[in-house]
């Protein structure tokens, strides 16, 4: 009975996750950086459906993030950008 626990519990274990350097990372970005009008940077940031990247995927703060959001909004308002593609 004790080897069958062991057993499950290894089979259970997780993988280690690594950080794949693959990922896509955004530039370093300031705040004041950050602008409705550098759409090529926004492109980067955004996958084919127009949805912006996670923080976890793009690198970025959370206030550049916030500042991003922003930026995205913006310039879909005034057809810089699109919705969705």
């Amino acid at each position: 009975m004790a080897t069958r626990s062991i057993l499950k519990h290894q089979r259970k274990r997780k993988r280690a996750r690594r950080m794949d350097n693959a990922r896509f990372r955004a530039p370093k970005l300031k705040p004041d950086e950050i602008d409705y009008k550098d759409v090529p940077t926004l492109q980067r940031l955004t996958s084919a459906q127009g949805k912006l990247f996670s923080r976890k995927r793009t690198g970025l703060d959370a206030e550049c993030q916030r500042r991003v959001a922003l930026a995205l909004k913006r310039a879909r308002f005034i057809a810089l950008m699109p919705y969705v593609t």
